[in-house]
């Protein structure tokens, strides 16, 4: 039964892969690297046990189970996987689970979380708690990683499922995220393209103003480690011969490794967009806290499961490049 599901998850990570060169690249950086101990927050759904237990087969990940034990066990009988080998801290409920892998990040015992089968609101009331939790001065933020074939290198987006409409502020930690991320994956100094429906400041669309003080921020070293340049729209960011129809001069333009939306909605959208639309392949991880979050859907199947993994491996290792 094991070597049938072995198989059936090679089949799986060998379609997902096809095309996907970059990804895949990310996924043998991520195997030939130490695994990450990770505390899996809730694992009672077939989806979140079974992606948890293949990432640790596959030594992405040293995973913890946090949850109620019996129904856990249940589960993986109900499904015949074999958790032998992993440990599980017992909690009461969903909301109980969450405080016990925030509690274990605090006590140093886990350096990655990934959530389960409980609401993403749950697990960031745990990891936002202002007494118990492990948030950092820096706003929490998630960033896409994409591989989409007709693109010549991997794109982050961000951010494009916490921030519902984030401020200036709020924009400054989300960009700062998305470059310490790009740093830990290898992109020694990150271009990024601040996403608005223009090129050109105009005082009646906010994100434009937004967009020329993040990267007057850049020039002033409030923001350091990357490249910034925008407003941009979307084909100047990535297509340099309409940003040269344009006349817009820019190191960014064409070739961006950021993309930071103006807001939750287009940034999701634009995501979507690309996987459903452009054959994107997607990861994804929530950044700004102590430790990166596996931030997957409930529904996302273990191939997925396991590439998000292999991100948050990333960003979990030490972080080598000086700036």
């Amino acid at each position: 039964m094991e070597a049938l599901a072995a198989g059936r998850l090679k089949e799986e990570l060998d379609a997902a892969l096809t095309q996907h060169p970059r990804m895949q690249l990310l996924l043998e950086r991520a195997l030939r690297s130490e695994a990450v101990k990770t505390a899996i927050v809730h694992p009672v759904t077939s989806n979140s046990l079974a992606g948890a237990l293949a990432a640790h087969n596959l030594g992405l990940i040293d995973a913890i189970l946090v949850g109620p034990e019996e129904r856990i066990i249940q589960c993986a009988a109900d499904n015949n996987l074999d958790i032998s080998a992993l440990p599980i801290h017992n909690s009461e409920h969903s909301h109980h689970s969450a405080e016990v892998a925030v509690s274990l990040v605090r006590q140093g015992a886990v350096n990655a979380l990934m959530k389960g089968g409980l609401s993403t609101d749950e697990l960031l009331g745990a990891v936002l708690d202002k007494v118990n939790g492990i948030r950092t001065e820096r706003r929490i933020s998630h960033v896409f990683y994409l591989d989409i074939p007709l693109y010549h290198k991997a794109l982050l987006v961000t951010d494009a499922a916490i921030n519902i409409q984030p401020s200036l502020r709020d924009k400054k930690d989300i960009v700062a995220n998305a470059i310490d991320l790009a740093h830990h994956i290898g992109i020694a100094c990150p271009k990024v393209a601040i996403l608005s429906a223009v090129e050109k400041v105009n005082p009646d669309i906010p994100s434009t103003i937004e967009a020329a003080a993040l990267c007057k921020m850049a020039d002033r070293k409030q923001i350091i480690g990357g490249l910034l340049d925008g407003p941009l729209a979307f084909d100047n960011a990535i297509n340099r011969e309409a940003a040269l129809e344009k006349g817009i001069e820019s190191e960014v333009a064409g070739d961006a490794d950021i993309l930071l939306a103006p807001d939750l909605e287009a940034g999701n959208i634009l995501a979507k967009q690309l996987m459903y639309l452009g054959n994107a392949l997607a990861a994804g991880v929530l950044v700004g806290a102590r430790v990166p979050i596996i931030l997957t859907s409930r529904a996302e199947k273990t191939a997925g499961r396991i590439l998000s993994c292999a991100l948050a491996q990333a960003a979990a290792q030490p972080l080598t490049i000086s700036i």
